[in-house]
């Protein structure tokens, strides 16, 4: 499987400046709900570097060193939404946190396996991602606020794509079994832990809960279609 498209996307990527934020005109509410997600979102983007390091032993079918080069500049780029939200945080007058009980679940359960369940928790929190910063995003005022969580959204969607060509190559048996009730749980988590913005919002869960829904369907169909592929190629 050919890895060098997606290095050169990362690549690419990487030559982005960090925008300036300056914080949105609302009610003080919605700034309090905000400000109490991204401070959730930036301590869960920093946590990633461990796959980073494991993949350069592992030996798994379909990758090869520019996937291991790809997949480091992917956990960069999450460094990078970190440094982003941070100054967003502040922005809006926060501090960002040192931990977060709802982290810190995302965090046991990625390491209670091995480097490819890791993986998959790492694309169910892309699909997270994919529907809160969407989120976020329409509601606030334009301007440069909402276009970084925009951008930010866009990045995750590439990481999406990324994740779900590497599972339709890996082809594992128990990762259609895992992958409903994985993102069922996680969207649940993540729904109780931000309905506090979700109030500021005015947003009704189930808006959210939908789109996450979506996505994790949509991811499903692409590793399915993916395998579909690999298949009739052999």
């Amino acid at each position: 499987m050919n890895w060098s498209a997606w290095k050169k996307s990362f690549e690419v990527a990487s030559q982005r400046p960090v925008p300036s934020i300056v914080a949105p005109a609302v009610t003080e509410p919605v700034r309090l709900g905000v400000l109490d997600s991204l401070k959730k979102f930036q301590i869960g983007e920093s946590g990633e570097g461990r796959v980073a390091h494991e993949i350069d032993s592992a030996m798994l079918p379909g990758i090869d060193d520019e996937f291991r080069e790809s997949l480091k500049m992917l956990v960069r780029e999450e460094g990078r939404h970190s440094r982003i939200l941070a100054l967003m945080v502040h922005a809006l007058g926060g501090k960002t946190l040192s931990r977060n009980w709802s982290e810190r679940v995302f965090v046991h359960v990625r390491r209670a396996f091995g480097l490819r369940f890791k993986m998959l928790v790492l694309l169910s929190v892309e699909v997270i991602g994919i529907a809160w910063y969407g989120l976020l995003a329409e509601q606030l005022p334009a301007g440069a606020f909402a276009e970084a969580l925009r951008q930010m959204c866009s990045d995750e969607e590439r990481h999406l794509a990324f994740f779900s060509r590497f599972f339709a190559a890996q082809r594992i048996w128990w990762v259609p079994l895992v992958w409903w009730p994985l993102n069922l749980a996680a969207g649940a988590l993540v729904i109780i832990d931000h309905r506090g913005t979700l109030c500021a919002l005015r947003v009704p869960w189930l808006l959210i809960a939908r789109r996450m829904l979506a996505r994790v369907a949509e991811a499903s169909t692409r590793k399915g279609h993916r395998e579909d592929q690999a298949r009739r190629a052999e």
